[in-house]
Parts: C-alpha cells; structure tokens; sequence
C-alpha cells in the first residue's frame, strides 16, 4: 500500500475575516478551527504522518495544542513562508512519505470518504485535487466592469483540498516555479505547469474553506449538524 503524508497549511494571518485573532485559531465548538482540521486528518487509518505549518510566533501554541488533544501523528509543527506557495515547500520538504496531500487549515469539515477518494484517485492518476461543480453562472468580465464571455458552466469546478500528489513530483513542481519565479494559485497549478495531469474527484459542498465572519456561522451550524448527526 503506497504510504500518505499530509501538509496542513495555516501560516495565512487572513484579513477577511475581520478578527485580530487569525482565523485558523478561532474557536469552534471550544476549539480552534486548526484542531479540527488537524483531527480530521489524525483519523485517517493509513496517514503515517501530518506536518503543519504555521506562523513562527504561533509555533508554541500549536505545539501545546497538538500535546492537549493527542495529535500524535503530527511529526513536525514548522514556520512557513511569506506567501503560501513557500509555506508549502518548507512543509513538503519535511515529508518522508511516497505521497503528500496538501490541505488548507481552515477546511475543518472534510471527511474521512473525500481523503480517501482523494488519496485512490492520486494513486490511480498521479495527482488529485478535490472539487465541486460550479453552481453559479460565471461571467468574464473586464477592467471597466464589461462582461466579456460567458464560459460553459458544465466545464467549471470550484477546486478545494486537499489535493494529494507524489511527493517527488511536487517537489521538482515547485522548486521549478522557484528557479522562473512563478507563483501559483494551488499546488494543482504548479503540477499542470510541469506538464502532470491533474484529476478532479467530486467533493461536497460542504468542505468549505472558513475566510469571513459569514464562513464561521455557516461553519457552526455544521458543526452542529455534525454533532447532531453523531448522536
């Protein structure tokens, strides 16, 4: 069985959100947003091992959570960089695993099932990303406000984490992005510029990614639901 690692990335301070606090460390249902995210992950059977990165000055925080709640299979909790892209690469260079998947510390309500899809579908394709089908009608619109095209809805997807890929891969990805200077949206994009293709896996509209004050109500009425469905 190929062996996982995963990166959890929450070095982001976040302004949307309107918070002195940054968002990962919110609490939600009593716990920080980033505990949950981190439980999420510690659940998975075949996961040998998490990394986190985060804020230099949230490090000992982090690490003193992570002994509160028994997130025994983080292995390391790293400063990140300036922009998430350096983040990711200090994270990625801490791994020992054949695969990573990279995961947004503020996406508390992934499953157990979309990892798991997300994990087959990389091991079967090379690479992986989860996603959902786009909803709404989305306009091209230019600098003076001017709609400019109308792109096939049927052809567009909201991509979220994780993603999962084969570490040596992602590693030449970025370091390649590094030596031209170019810094993606997601790691996906690193990949697809190195020529790998990326495969898609149908998530749920629900594994939203917590970045407003908006994002924290929607997100303690899932975890409400969450808590009511377990009962």
């Amino acid at each position: 069985m190929s062996n996982f690692g995963a990166v959890i990335v929450a070095a982001g301070k976040g302004t949307r959100m309107g918070t002195r606090e940054s968002k990962q460390y919110l609490a939600l249902n009593g716990k920080p947003i980033i505990v949950h995210t981190l439980e999420a992950f510690s659940r998975i059977p075949w996961l040998q091992e998490i990394v986190l990165v985060t804020g230099m000055e949230d490090v000992p925080r982090c690490e003193s959570w992570i002994q509160e709640y028994g997130l025994d299979k983080v292995s390391a909790v790293i400063p990140g960089g300036s922009e998430r892209q350096q983040s990711v690469y200090q994270g990625i260079k801490q791994i020992s695993s054949e695969w990573v998947m990279i995961h947004d510390g503020v996406r508390p309500f992934v499953t157990q099932e979309e990892i798991e899809a997300c994990r087959n579908a990389a091991i079967r394709e090379g690479a992986s990303v989860l996603g959902v089908p786009v909803k709404d009608t989305i306009k091209q619109v230019n600098g003076k406000g001017l709609i400019t095209g109308t792109p096939d809805r049927q052809s567009l997807w909201a991509v979220q984490t994780p993603q999962a890929f084969r570490l040596s891969d992602l590693l030449s990805a970025h370091e390649a992005a590094a030596k031209d200077g170019f810094t993606g949206t997601d790691d996906a994009m690193l990949m697809e510029r190195a020529g790998h293709p990326v495969t898609v896996v149908e998530g749920k509209y629900s594994n939203i990614k917590i970045t407003t004050p908006e994002d924290l109500e929607y997100a303690a009425f899932l975890q409400k639901r969450k808590g009511e469905d377990m009962e």
